[in-house]
């Protein structure tokens, strides 16, 4: 007589893990639809068609800068020009991993969620970027810092930089903080900050407090907790080198990205200092199993370098060129 044994056996099915994340910070400059936003001084960014009215052309007028004054009146924001912008953007992202993009990528001056979601849906569909986060700030000209991402995205929220007073005046000209947390494919979570800190003609205590506030919003997570900040922190090489911006702000706290980018002279030139600076970082404060394997420019397609070897800002009337920033990427593996 024989048995038959059956043995079962059974498996658990454990959680995917992400062993390795790709995080782009990305200055799209000016990053517009021509549609005007009520509240937004985005008259410039309008077709010639809307730019007749008397009340435009006096709008213009107000501005002192003759440069600025002159896109105001004259530059064509057509839809011609809207969907070459949003085609190089997407050409610039999609040169990260292998064309798929990277997992998360951090923006600073896009104008609202409908440009965003163009990019997605025009020139990113297919990559598995989720619905793309941005919250409205108070910025005068009507940029904001944005998201879009592979991970799924718990929570979002904004921050106000908090200003000493004597730098209250120039608020209208800031952006506030994005702090959004992830979740990975295995369940734990990644905290990000997405940040465009006051302009260098600003005081450098208004950068001081915008790294103060970022690094108080650290500090609130628990000690364990992986995060990053990514964006145009604005930090001249000039600044950095004069006032210690780095060594007091960030290195005690977070691993800057750019310290692994080989031969990377920076992400925005100044020609009449010849002066490179990376206004554009990815600093990482370590959790967990995490730590930065890598960084690299994604600065490859044609319109995003000059003949000098230098960023190609996007330029009016031929559309041509990108951004006047080059996309900065840090790799974080565990």
């Amino acid at each position: 007589m024989f048995r038959v044994f059956i043995l079962v056996f059974v498996c658990a099915v454990l959680p995917v893990r992400a062993e390795s994340l790709s995080i782009m910070t990305f200055n799209v400059e000016n990053l517009f639809d021509n549609q005007h936003d009520a509240g937004k001084n985005d008259e410039t960014y309008l077709p010639l068609t809307m730019k007749k009215s008397k009340q435009h052309i006096d709008k213009c007028n107000e501005i002192n800068v003759k440069r600025w004054r002159d896109q105001c009146l004259y530059w064509d924001w057509s839809d011609a020009v809207v969907n070459q912008k949003l085609e190089v953007v997407g050409l610039a992202i999609r040169q990260v991993n292998d064309g798929q993009g990277p997992d998360i990528i951090a923006f600073q001056e896009v104008e609202n969620i409908k440009i965003l979601q163009r990019l997605l849906d025009e020139h990113l569909a297919g990559l598995g970027y989720q619905s793309p986060v941005l919250l409205e700030g108070k910025d005068r000209r009507g940029i904001d810092v944005a998201l879009l991402s592979k991970l799924k995205v718990v929570d979002s929220e904004l921050h106000e930089i908090d200003f000493p007073d004597a730098d209250k005046r120039r608020v209208g000209d800031t952006r506030p903080i994005l702090q959004s947390t992830f979740e990975l494919p295995d369940g734990e979570k990644l905290v990000g900050f997405v940040v465009h800190f006051p302009a260098p003609f600003h005081p450098t205590s208004m950068r001081e407090s915008a790294y103060a506030t970022l690094n108080n919003l650290l500090d609130r997570l628990p000690a364990d907790q992986a995060a990053f900040a990514a964006g145009d922190f604005n930090t001249t090489s000039e600044e950095d080198a004069k006032e210690d911006m780095l060594k007091r702000w960030v290195r005690p706290i977070w691993k800057v990205a750019h310290d692994l980018c080989q031969a990377c002279p920076g992400t925005s030139y100044y020609p009449p200092r010849d002066d490179w600076s990376f206004l554009d970082m990815v600093i990482f404060r370590s959790g967990g199993d995490w730590k930065i394997t890598g960084s690299y420019l994604a600065n490859e397609t044609p319109e995003q370098v000059t003949e000098k070897g230098t960023p190609r800002r996007f330029s009016m009337p031929g559309a041509t060129g990108l951004s006047d920033h080059w996309p900065l990427v840090m790799v974080i593996e565990r």
